[in-house]
């Protein structure tokens, strides 16, 4: 399968950093013996714009550099969507995954990359995943990554997300992870890198 670059768009607050280490956490659980998990330095400060990047190989990984042009981006926060894939910042066939109560189509029409959307806001409140009032998105987000992309099985995930988070916390979060997998929409490019399949089945 070769090296997957996974670069996440989001604000201050909303777990960016921790679904990159969660991502990676899953991908090494689940057999790829190359992983890394790195957020870019900049404002961290709550609602500033801030990326965090995982990569995933079939090899040790041996390139720690920033992400300039990303295989899968997945954004945290819509307003952001214009900023994470212009210029180039997405592969031609790759893949972007959007926290969005849009359909791919109304959000995205003619790209040479795959979109798929969820409303992880909405998902995040009903399971109750907030912080200082406002929904965490990054979970939800993991699910609609394994269901649009079918690089890391929702088993993966669920332990991954075992090794970062308290039981009761865990357990409200993969609910959230289950809700988003089955919510996601996909609108594929044609012959897309990254083609939907059913990831809860262990696609490695």
């Amino acid at each position: 399968m070769g090296m997957h670059e996974i670069i996440w768009h989001g604000r201050g607050g909303q777990g960016v950093v921790l679904a990159a280490q969660i991502l990676a956490e899953a991908a090494y659980i689940q057999g790829f013996p190359g992983v890394t998990s790195a957020p870019t330095f900049g404002p961290e400060r709550r609602g500033a714009p801030l990326t965090a990047s995982t990569r995933i190989s079939d090899e040790t990984v041996r390139t720690f550099s920033q992400i300039a042009s990303a295989d899968i981006a997945v954004i945290l926060d819509e307003s952001l969507f214009e900023i994470a894939t212009c210029g180039g910042k997405i592969k031609e066939n790759g893949l972007v995954i959007v926290n969005s109560i849009l359909a791919p189509k109304q959000l995205a029409p003619d790209r040479n990359f795959s979109v798929a959307t969820v409303n992880a806001t909405g998902i995040a409140r009903e399971f109750h995943l907030s912080m200082g009032g406002a929904p965490v998105v990054n979970t939800p987000l993991l699910g609609a990554i394994s269901m649009a992309s079918g690089l890391v099985s929702l088993d993966s995930i669920e332990k991954g997300i075992k090794k970062k988070m308290s039981r009761g916390k865990a357990s409200s979060n993969f609910q959230a992870v289950q809700a988003a997998f089955e919510r996601t929409e996909v609108l594929n490019v044609h012959t897309p890198k990254y083609k939907l399949q059913n990831a809860g089945e262990n696609p490695k």
